[in-house]
């Protein structure tokens, strides 16, 4: 049998074990891209919460969650230099960026205990409208993981510095939002979202005071 495709159970002394694993990948590239430092525990904190709000059972909200975590991963195989860049990204570097979900991917595929995670992290840079990458993905062909993430991940973008901008407002990302239902973002899912905005704003609030 295949290394990838033994049956993934989601046990909670093995994901504890192979989180604390993930929570020291992360770690390190925190230290690659400091300004994003912590991004990637604020969308699976805030994907988990998500989940919750949909009902979805104990399983798929730990794999969710653990994919949300792992969203990122690839862009340990970017440039520094792109990474860190003050300033917006010119075209060729916008290109070399948009590869870290299939990197995301490739990386994973290397483990068995990893690879159930492939396909909600390749395809969170999709868009409900197909208009996203890296394959264009359209509606509920997108993972459900990866339309939860996808609005996590431009929440805490949104309502983080950058180097190329300042820290947007919470009504400038609530409306963000808001307007591209059916466009970047599931408007089912969305709007429940929306519905719970208070929920998101305070865990985002608090975040930021650690």
């Amino acid at each position: 049998m295949s290394r990838h495709t033994r049956k993934y159970q989601c046990k909670k002394s093995t994901l504890l074990e192979y989180h604390e694993i993930i929570e020291c990948i992360m770690a390190a590239l925190d230290a690659k891209i400091p300004y994003t430092a912590g991004h990637s525990k604020r969308v699976s904190d805030m994907a988990e919460i998500f989940c919750g709000l949909l009902d979805l059972n104990r399983s798929k909200t730990r794999m969710i969650h653990i994919a949300a975590h792992l969203h990122d991963i690839g862009k340990m195989g970017i440039d520094d230099a792109i990474l860190n860049k003050e300033g917006k990204l010119d075209e060729q570097e916008w290109k070399m960026m948009k590869t870290h979900p299939q990197i995301d991917a490739n990386i994973l595929d290397k483990s068995y205990l990893l690879a159930p995670f492939n396909k909600i992290v390749l395809h969170h840079h999709e868009r409900f409208d197909g208009k996203g990458y890296i394959y264009g993905l359209k509606g509920k062909e997108i993972p459900l993981g990866s339309r939860i993430i996808a609005i996590c991940d431009s929440i805490d973008t949104m309502t983080s510095k950058r180097n190329y901008r300042d820290i947007q407002t919470f009504d400038f990302c609530y409306h963000e939002i808001e307007k591209n239902l059916g466009k970047m973002y599931d408007p089912q899912i969305g709007q429940v979202l929306l519905d719970h905005w208070e929920v998101f704003k305070k865990y985002i609030s608090k975040s930021r005071e650690k």
